[in-house]
């Protein structure tokens, strides 16, 4: 058993302020080898957390949470924070069912003062937080503090919100956290314009000799001496953050602990919006996680010593994942039409669009964490003749979803949307699982929405998709291993809107969407030996819905199951809907998410609380028969 003698004396924040500086370091050294240990056997965020613990050291030494409020963005960054603030413990359950969350949660702690699954939303939640503080209490001394970084200043939000902060006297420090990456490497002018700003020559000539200058009183005049003379002298017309009326500080070394807790020991007492800039490193302390910062970024289970990922050797046995099916299926379809272009949101690995990437990569498009630019910008591509596919993850795509209606659903332009990981996703939770998105694209007019059932049926989706080309057309996707090797089948056009009956029975009819589906096929040898012979429809489209079919078999069964990985507000809702239009009494039975938010574990624990695993549908269809 490791033993962390400084770590196991922190049950909360203030316990730090006993330490010295040189017992702080120490205390570094063994929260990095805490993740570690954790997260070699419980996957989860490992680089990014390496990266910020003397950040999160510095702040929780020099603020007082929970009165100071600290929001992280992305949240992915908070394990430190989690571990110094009472969850020690609890920590090893991280991301495991019942356990505590890869994510900050209010409901969790009172020092995670706002949940931030996705990215760019610190600033604005702070600025929020610090003006109704401010109202309500006019004497109130707290400072909320925004630390956004690995790739979250990529997001527009954060621009409008600094944009908003400039113009308040509002006591937030939005704490910058430049590690020059996201997911994978980070894309854009921004990115070149810090590493313009940490590797000027003059800039570090001019911030030495400020330094020297006011050495004996530079912690108390750095805001009235080194500040006017770095902003005056060099970035008079250059300065991003100057420019939005933000007091700027920084570059400073992130896992400098002694340099960290001086000057937010300063910033602490200057009122107003201010930003700090802080240089860290992805991985920081762990070689293999500094070397590899991408596979590192959440690289599952790991060998501590040697940083190997644990996978299965035998690769001809290894399941191939429904996103590798979608990266290598849309490479295919790219070699054959130099019109198809990809676009995605900081996820070129993460949804498997390396693949393409790698042959071509001036048509694989990555605009950062900005689903509303994606979205546009794919509508702007297709309006000018070319094929994009826009592939984004549930989750994230509902950030977009006036760009989905207004820029490409009204003008009915043919962006293919790959939704990755429709569906329960697991781990993650709450904030990421991807649920909504077959019931808030069904309200959108012009768009097809689809969802297969196996890799196969991705593939002819995508080439029917591809095949379209009158209007949008959605294609969601599960977090999920394909079900066949020999999933490489010459492509098929499938008829749009057409429902697919797999199994003609009697008396209970289960319409499945997506995945569920083949969970459903893989019962057909149970329903034999309980001498139940249930029909089962594929649905494949939830828009435009295959009318026909469904009122044939609808009239001719007295029980009508829905089984799908998402809201009930989708295919069960549109099901209903279908049955009181057409005046059918059949009784409905839907098997799916509820209206509720859903916790984080392992998509098989989540499928069988929620009552949609396969245990659960055959129970489900067996209940169905005795009733009738």
């Amino acid at each position: 058993m490791i033993e962390y003698p400084h770590l196991d004396k922190i049950n909360r924040p203030e316990d730090l302020k006993k330490y010295s500086l040189e017992e702080l370091k120490v205390l570094a050294q063994e929260i990095r080898e805490y993740i570690i240990e954790v997260m070699c056997n419980t996957p989860g965020h490992v680089g990014a957390n390496l990266g910020v613990v003397e950040l999160t050291i510095a702040l929780h030494y020099v603020f007082n949470s929970p009165s100071d409020k600290i929001i992280w963005d992305v949240g992915h960054q908070s394990y430190s924070h989690k571990i110094l603030t009472g969850r020690r413990e609890a920590f090893r359950t991280i991301r495991k069912f019942k356990g505590i969350s890869g994510f900050p949660s209010r409901d969790e702690s009172i020092h995670d003062a706002f949940g931030t699954g996705h990215a760019s939303t610190s600033i604005s939640a702070a600025l929020g937080m610090a003006i109704a503080d401010k109202t309500l209490n006019p004497n109130s001394k707290n400072t909320f503090i925004a630390v956004i970084g690995d790739g979250s200043m990529t997001g527009g939000m954060a621009y409008e919100a600094m944009n908003h902060a400039g113009d308040t006297n509002a006591n937030i420090l939005i704490i910058y956290n430049d590690n020059n990456i996201s997911i994978d490497s980070a894309t854009g002018a921004l990115k070149n314009y810090f590493i313009h700003l940490i590797t000027s020559k003059s800039y570090n000539q001019l911030k030495n000799t400020a330094y020297e200058q006011f050495k004996e009183t530079f912690l108390r005049n750095i805001v009235n001496k080194t500040t006017s003379i770095i902003k005056n002298n060099l970035f008079r017309h250059s300065n991003f953050f100057e420019s939005f009326n933000l007091r700027y500080f920084g570059p400073v070394n992130g896992h400098d602990l002694k340099q960290l807790i001086d000057i937010l020991n300063n910033l602490k007492n200057i009122p107003g919006p201010k930003i700090l800039h802080v240089l860290t490193q992805k991985g920081k302390g762990y070689p293999p996680a500094e070397k590899n910062t991408v596979i590192f970024h959440n690289p599952g289970k790991f060998d501590p010593e040697t940083g190997e990922i644990f996978k299965n050797t035998n690769k001809e046995n290894c399941p191939i994942r429904y996103q590798d099916v979608y990266g290598k299926t849309l490479l295919e379809l790219a070699d054959k039409d130099k019109r198809i272009v990809a676009i995605t949101p900081a996820m070129v690995s993460s949804s498997s669009l390396d693949i393409m990437y790698a042959k071509y990569p001036d048509r694989v498009f990555d605009v950062g964490i900005a689903e509303e630019h994606a979205v546009t910008f794919s509508a702007g591509l297709a309006a000018q003749g070319l094929i994009p596919f826009t592939t984004i993850y549930s989750t994230f795509l509902q950030r977009a979803y006036d760009q989905i209606i207004h820029d490409v659903a009204l003008q009915k332009l043919p962006v293919i949307f790959g939704i990755d990981r429709g569906g329960l996703v697991g781990e993650d939770g709450k904030t990421h699982q991807g649920t909504f998105d077959l019931a808030y694209l069904n309200l959108i007019p012009n768009m097809i929405i689809s969802a297969p059932i196996d890799c196969i049926e991705l593939r002819n989706l995508m080439f029917t998709a591809y095949n379209y080309q009158k209007g949008p057309f959605a294609i969601r996707y599960p977090k999920a291993n394909a079900e066949y090797l020999d999933y490489n089948l010459p492509m098929e056009l499938l008829p749009i809107g057409k429902a697919n009956i797999l199994k003609e029975g009697e008396k209970v009819l289960v319409i499945s969407i997506g995945k569920p589906g083949h969970d459903v096929v893989e019962l057909y040898p149970e329903f034999e030996k309980l001498g139940i012979n249930p029909t089962h429809v594929n649905l494949r489209f939830l828009k435009p819905l295959d009318t026909e079919t469904l009122a044939g078999l609808c009239n001719k069964h007295d029980i009508i199951i829905t089984i799908e990985d998402g809201t009930l507000y989708g295919l069960s809702a549109t099901i209903s809907h279908f049955l009181i239009q057409n005046k059918i009494y059949s009784k409905q039975i839907s098997l799916g998410i509820p209206d509720q938010f859903v916790e984080h574990g392992s998509i098989g624990e989540l499928k069988h609380m929620l009552k949609y695993d396969k245990e659960n549908i055959l129970k489900t269809i067996q209940q169905a028969y005795r009733e009738i």
